[in-house]
């Protein structure tokens, strides 16, 4: 889970929002339990690009510190690279994790786009990501330990870096009541997205230990999430708030790098992590559960993908069924579009079709390979909350992650078998809660019979853009990380895709709200009682699972 989760590189509140949905949906982090941190020697070397007239920024969470960024303008010849380098360091459930990050933009003297570089590395060794604008064109290299992939796009409008914004808005743009709209490249994402920049009134700001500066208010709204950034004339940003609690402050070099981070900020991160719904009594096996009713509040779920499938959005309730008793129907014309390699998807990876081979041999038909990949999976990757942008050919070379890491892989590997598969992000119900998370959704044909490896789009009766006469089929969700086939009746959906769609969920966290109006359990199970009493979601409320497949949320 995690989610939901990078990062899009401006200074700096948009990819630590990435990074915390990272971490939230994959477990929502609970941060160091130490009192100071220094930089590691390895981080040290990659700071020393940076000069005395480098801007230092700590990065705060409802004003405890978890991380520090580094950024700079430097001359080069007829433009300028826009160089940011960051670091967010957590202990998710005790195992600490250091992510850091490092980008740099090539603009010209009005600071557009030219090429870019990106990097995020969790530990494990990092992806990075090159690309290079021609005009409407680019150029893309995503590179990770376990090779290097490149496509070209051809974009609507030229891409812009989020770093640049600062810099664009003071070479012009810093008017009080000045609207503008750009278009941003997130090169976590790898799409182009708006961008709405409202300037507001000049403002006196205090850094952390310094004298007010004066400084434009600047409200951006990104992917639904809305931030506050206070930018002087010369394109400093001075302070950055966002929705999350997120705070970024700038401040000397030796105040930036120091972390420290107190204990009472695990406990916030973790009820941070969760929505307590309101019920009288906990489910004490979510896969008893053949039927919620939930309300949903608190934030705009209008956006969300919450219809289709095992659950239905009808007055306002939202009904989550068994998907158990999902019936195959009229068959999808888009599932073979599910069929295809992504950036972070490589289904054609020779590794990854090898493994797919080895996971199924000997199983014939799609549900009994779909199920026996579900399985295989979850045994193949050690349950470890991560800090990355998930690559399936990556998860394969470490066998670590969470639950976007088993996602990743187990959609690579169903797409190299021939199976139609997608990614699902949303809520599953845990020991009292529901917390964010991912899963996959396998496409089932039930009208044609059993399926061998690699049939793709024509053996499944989906070539040329439609379906088979008379074929019915189904998406079933399943849950590699929880070793469920199908996934229990808790699993709440509220997008399909990656992290492009996944950001959707950003505006949810932390005021999303949940009331269960009925549940049904399987028969022979202890009935529950439902009502408004509030589940008490204190320090001890939500026992950690001892489960031999816990899910990444909630791993011991």
């Amino acid at each position: 889970m995690r989610a939901l989760l990078k990062p899009l590189p401006r200074a700096v509140t948009r990819p630590f929002s990435i990074l915390l949905l990272i971490a939230w949906v994959a477990v929502m982090a609970m941060l160091i339990d130490r009192s100071y941190l220094q930089a590691s020697s390895s981080l040290a070397t990659d700071l020393a690009r940076y000069g005395s007239e480098a801007a230092w920024r700590g990065v705060y969470y409802r004003g405890e510190k978890i991380g520090f960024t580094v950024s700079q303008t430097v001359s080069k010849g007829d433009g300028f690279d826009l160089e940011e380098d960051g670091r967010l360091q957590m202990s998710l459930l005790g195992a600490t994790t250091a992510a850091t990050l490092r980008t740099t933009a090539h603009v010209d003297k009005n600071f557009t786009l030219h090429a870019f570089e990106f990097s995020l590395d969790p530990g494990t060794g990092p992806i990075e990501i090159r690309g290079r604008v021609d005009g409407k064109r680019l150029s893309l290299e995503v590179k990770t330990p376990g090779g290097t992939r490149s496509e070209v796009r051809e974009l609507d409008e030229p891409p812009a870096l989020a770093l640049n914004i600062s810099r664009r808005l003071a070479n012009g743009g810093l008017v009080a009541g000045a609207r503008h709209q750009w278009t941003i490249f997130d090169p976590a994402t790898l799409r182009n997205s708006k961008v709405n920049v409202e300037v507001g009134r000049r403002e006196l700001v205090r850094g952390a230990g310094a004298a007010p500066i004066p400084a434009f208010r600047v409200e951006m709204e990104f992917a639904g999430l809305r931030t506050s950034s206070w930018i002087t004339d010369t394109g400093e940003v001075v302070r950055e708030e966002s929705p999350l609690g997120l705070i970024t402050v700038r401040e000397s070099a030796d105040s930036a790098r120091a972390m420290a981070v107190s204990r009472r900020m695990q406990v916030d991160l973790l009820q941070a992590a969760a929505v307590a719904p309101r019920m009288r009594t906990p489910i004490p096996e979510p896969r008893d559960v053949r039927l919620m009713r939930i309300r949903l509040g608190g934030a705009d779920v209008s956006a969300a993908d919450l219809d289709g499938g095992a659950q239905r959005m009808k007055d306002g309730i939202l009904e989550l069924r068994d998907p158990q008793d999902l019936k195959a129907e009229r068959a999808d014309p888009d599932a073979a579009r599910y069929l295809a390699a992504e950036a972070f998807i490589e289904s054609d990876a020779p590794e990854i079709i090898a493994e797919a081979a080895k996971a199924v041999n000997g199983i014939t038909g799609t549900r009994a390979r779909a199920e026996r990949l579900t399985r295989y999976v979850n045994a193949l990757l050690e349950k470890k909350p991560t800090v990355s942008l998930p690559s399936a050919r990556e998860v394969l070379r470490t066998k670590v992650g969470d639950c976007n890491e088993h996602t990743a892989l187990y959609v690579a590997m169903a797409r190299a078998l021939g199976i139609p598969a997608r990614i699902a992000v949303g809520l599953v119900y845990i020991h009292g809660a529901f917390y964010y998370h991912a899963w996959p959704e396998v496409y089932l044909d039930e009208g044609l019979g059993a399926l061998g490896s690699g049939l793709g789009a024509r053996g499944l009766g989906l070539g040329a853009g439609g379906s088979g006469l008379g074929a019915k089929g189904l998406w079933l969700p399943v849950d590699p990380t929880l070793n469920e086939f199908p996934a229990n009746a808790t699993h709440l959906r509220l997008a399909r895709g990656g992290l492009d769609k996944q950001t959707a969920i950003l505006p949810l966290m932390g005021r999303l709200t949940m009331d269960v109006l009925d549940v049904e359990l399987a028969p022979n199970t202890t009935p529950i009682l439902v009502g408004k009493q509030p589940l008490d979601l204190g320090a001890l409320a939500i026992p950690i699972p001892r489960r031999e497949s816990a899910c990444c949320a909630c791993r011991p």
